[in-house]
């Protein structure tokens, strides 16, 4: 699937999502390189919202450069596939293997600002991450292992913790909130 088609075909469910849909696609078209890193100034990433098959919990990391409780994502580097990108992710930052997207479909999307910092030594600047994030059930009874590298913890939280537990309150109100009401509509 062509990500820019993906991302045009999206039905955004609020004016962030419709403000952050138009600057992706106008960032595309202007930026060949929208899926590298490389590119200093944004570049996509992908994150996945993952929900226990009772649709009660969420998975998340405590993020080493964010000193918070956070969703499981990371940068294309190249790759179109973010499905790919998130799943991928999300074993390697939890050690959960037998996810399931719950569908194929953008589950949200978010232009997020990163302030900068070190990561391997190295100075970062600040930026910004034009994310697709996707929905994923996993079984909360599998083995979690933590990514020393990218993460100090994993743990399942109920929605409601999952918007107290993390530090970041931008992200609570506008990202995490909007995720478990989307999750909420989904299963009524």
């Amino acid at each position: 699937m062509n990500l820019q088609r993906e991302i045009q075909n999206y039905q955004p469910e609020n004016e962030q999502e419709r403000a952050d849909r138009e600057l992706m696609l106008r960032f595309m078209a202007d930026n060949p390189d929208y899926l590298d890193r490389a590119n200093r100034i944004a570049h996509f990433t992908a994150s996945i919202w993952t929900v226990n098959r009772e649709y009660t919990r969420t998975l998340m990391v405590y993020h080493n450069i964010y000193d918070s409780w956070s969703w499981i994502g990371g940068h294309a580097d190249g790759v179109e596939d973010l499905r790919s990108v998130a799943l991928r992710e999300l074993k390697e930052e939890t050690g959960v293997g037998k996810a399931v997207l719950v569908t194929p479909e953008i589950f949200s999307l978010e232009i997020l600002t990163v302030d900068g910092h070190v990561k391997r030594g190295a100075y970062v600047s600040s930026h910004l991450h034009m994310n697709v994030t996707y929905l994923a059930e996993a079984d909360d009874t599998e083995a979690l292992a933590v990514n020393r590298a990218e993460n100090q913890a994993v743990k399942w939280w109920s929605f409601e913790d999952a918007v107290r537990v993390p530090r970041e309150q931008w992200m609570t109100a506008h990202i995490y909130q909007k995720l478990n009401d989307k999750v909420r509509r989904r299963i009524r």
